[in-house]
């Protein structure tokens, strides 16, 4: 089937489970790849507080009913119809297709023994029916599993979106997303295929707005005001980078698993036997997540860029943080890195990892892989997803 002109809706509900990004884009292909992608719209939408409740309480949950895990994957359904929808009447947009990623309660990178047998396994929630019969347009969803399959970690998926968008004939590009994990897609000048690498660099969001959370009675850090006021405690900071995933080689991939609610805890802890002050434990949170992206692009994206000039370009909800994008371009500036935003190149930093998904949708769609085997350790490149029809 020839590729055709679309209006893709991408859903997307991270790590840090606070809500759903919708952005429509249009994917026009050209006579050579890649296609073109032009964002039309783009709207956040925060959980309701019971159900992010709920989905708080099953990423956590040592056990749970099979109940509530049925009721949590329907809920999510109609929730993500109900934003993709709304996004879609405000906009005044007819869609042709959605790609719906999901809500992630686990996701495995690397194979266990579990009841028998060694394997790796993820699992989004958000039943793709009924987005489908709601909006009446064919969803694709489920994309991780596939990569999984053949021999990759299902994350990250984005990179496909970062070379169609930001590669550059000249420039070196890192995308560095900062949600409730962090990841970093490194393209170099004239980059394409097997020389383009992705891998998760470590917590982004994620402990920073636990802590904010617990010590201030807020949702996150806006704008890093607590990190601000607050000095790092190199002790606690030393001993948090001696955990073993910093020290993995690429493709890795991470998630509550290792830096959710337990470890969050667990680092407080250690701050408050330094210091009694809450801000300095907010930017010694602030400081591991600077310092484990630049020790990241140190240890394993310098030497793909070869001297030339690099963008790192900064999106999801920590572009907005300035105490961190400052901290992080101030760790940099010797790089010769120059930190800019997504937004400055027309893509909101909330929106592109649903963009993302709307680009996978489109590829599945018309049977065209869309994971990057460099990225995700994968032995070859795969078609991703599963399709619901309206």
């Amino acid at each position: 089937m020839k590729a055709k002109a679309m209006t893709v809706a991408g859903v997307m509900s991270g790590t840090s489970a606070d809500g759903i990004d919708v952005a429509v884009v249009r994917i026009v292909p050209g006579k050579v790849w890649p296609p073109t992608i032009k964002l039309l719209a783009h709207e956040a939408f925060p959980y309701p507080a019971e159900l992010r409740t709920k989905v708080l309480a099953a990423m956590n949950a040592q056990s749970i009913s099979t109940a509530e895990l049925a009721r949590l994957n329907w809920r999510l359904g109609l929730a993500y119809a109900e934003t993709v929808r709304a996004t879609a009447a405000r906009h005044e947009l007819k869609l042709d297709l959605v790609g719906c990623h999901g809500q992630t309660l686990y996701h495995q990178g690397r194979a266990e023994s579990y009841a028998g047998r060694k394997f790796a396994c993820t699992w989004q929630l958000g039943e793709a029916v009924a987005i489908a019969a709601q909006v009446s347009v064919p969803v694709v969803s489920n994309f991780r599993p596939a990569d999984m399959f053949a021999g990759g970690q299902g994350a990250p998926l984005v990179p496909l979106l970062d070379y169609v968008m930001f590669a550059d004939a000249k420039r070196g590009r890192v995308l560095q997303n900062i949600g409730g994990i962090a990841n970093l897609t490194a393209i170099p000048p004239g980059g394409y295929g097997k020389q383009v690498m992705a891998f998760d660099t470590g917590p982004g969001n994620m402990v920073i707005d636990w802590l904010a959370q617990e010590l201030f009675k807020k949702p996150f850090d806006r704008d890093g005001a607590f990190a601000g006021r607050g000095n790092v405690l190199e002790p606690v900071l030393n001993e948090a980078l001696r955990h073993p995933f910093f020290r993995q080689k690429p493709p890795k991939s991470a998630g509550r698993e290792q830096f959710g609610r337990d470890y969050a805890s667990e680092f407080l802890g250690h701050c408050q036997r330094e210091s009694e002050k809450p801000e300095d434990a907010m930017t010694t949170a602030t400081a591991l997540t600077v310092e484990t992206i630049a020790r990241s692009y140190e240890r394993f994206v310098r030497s793909l860029m070869k001297a030339h000039p690099v963008d790192f370009i900064v999106s999801g909800g920590g572009a907005r943080n300035k105490r961190l994008v400052a901290m992080l371009g101030e760790r940099l500036e010797s790089h010769g890195c120059v930190v800019r935003t997504s937004e400055d190149f027309g893509m909101p930093a909330e929106a592109k990892e649903a963009a993302a998904f709307a680009l996978l949708a489109w590829m599945t769609w018309y049977g065209l892989p869309g994971n990057v085997p460099s990225a995700t350790g994968a032995k070859r490149a795969v078609i991703l997803g599963q399709l619901t029809y309206a």
